[in-house]
């Protein structure tokens, strides 16, 4: 079963939380209700406990769809990243959820607007064994509490790269899934239906953005950071840029869960009530044509 979701980070980012400070959450929940969403992930003016969080979010007609977690698993080992993820793992289970996000973050830089997107960590090679062996082992540790572990890849990220991600896929074992974002996979010079043909059986969940390609093609050249580039409108919601949804969903068919448009932008810029329902629309008529109802 497909259910379509949305990510706040179109109402308020969480990189930035100045962008987007002044809007409610209680609006973000309803102009997503509007638009046809039924679930939402984690924001950063989510209260963190179930107790807190369920009632706001039924009273707006929402599941918790998943939350993104930051993992500091290059420089520390999984016990100290279990005790790290305790609370995030409690407010998952606490709200049913099947999916965990996560990402490696102790050395990114998508989150330093200074930082332009070419000084981005790579990992040396003879280092992926060991970063995979963690990633593998938090995620058998997840499973045992009922999470999936859903790996998403990031511009500004240790796994950016078509290269990263087939690099960790092979590396990490069958425990670890992956988060398939079509709008990072492409500006990251990855073909979204080449990863979804590949690792079907490993993707647990969807994030559905399109990307500008003038935008994209002048934050290569001048070597933007990643906020910059957002600021500038290099995301918007699918069928909104150059990115051919419904052949990434041909290669998706049996996939069962979330899809999550998840397509951050300046609310000043870009209406979030407006986007969300283009991209609602959109999506749903792509998925749709991509065999995936």
């Amino acid at each position: 079963m497909i259910r379509i979701g949305a990510n706040p980070i179109g109402w308020s980012n969480d990189d930035m939380l100045e962008i987007g400070g002044d809007i409610p959450l209680e609006q973000c929940l309803d102009e997503a209700h509007a638009a046809g969403f039924v679930g939402m992930e984690l924001g950063n003016k989510f209260p963190r406990d179930a107790a807190k969080l369920a009632p706001i979010l039924k009273a707006h007609g929402h599941a918790l769809v998943s939350g993104w977690y930051s993992t500091e698993l290059l420089v520390r080992d999984v016990d100290a990243e279990m005790k790290a993820a305790r609370g995030h793992i409690d407010l998952l289970k606490g709200m049913g959820c099947s999916v965990m996000i996560v990402a490696e973050t102790s050395n990114a830089i998508h989150g330093n607007r200074a930082a332009p997107l070419s000084s981005r960590p790579v990992l040396k090679r003879d280092a992926w064994a060991a970063f995979s062996g963690r990633l593998t082992e938090f995620s058998k540790r997840l499973a045992g509490e009922g999470l999936t572990a859903a790996y998403h890849h990031h511009m500004g990220t240790v796994v950016q790269s078509e290269a990263d991600i087939d690099r960790l896929m092979a590396t990490a074992g069958e425990a670890l899934h992956l988060l398939l974002d079509t709008g990072h996979a492409t500006w990251g010079g990855a073909d979204p239906a080449r990863l979804a043909r590949h690792y079907k059986t490993r993707i647990a969940h969807v994030h559905t953005k399109d990307v500008r390609e003038a935008v994209m093609w002048e934050s290569n050249r001048n070597d933007w950071s990643f906020l910059d580039s957002v600021l500038a409108g290099v995301y918007t919601v699918p069928g909104d840029g150059l990115i051919d949804f419904v052949r990434v969903f041909r290669e998706l068919k049996g996939y069962s869960g979330w899809v999550v448009v998840e397509a951050e932008q300046d609310p000043k810029k870009a209406n979030p009530a407006e986007y969300a329902k283009l991209g609602y629309s959109n999506l749903a008529r792509m998925l749709a044509e991509g065999g995936l109802a």
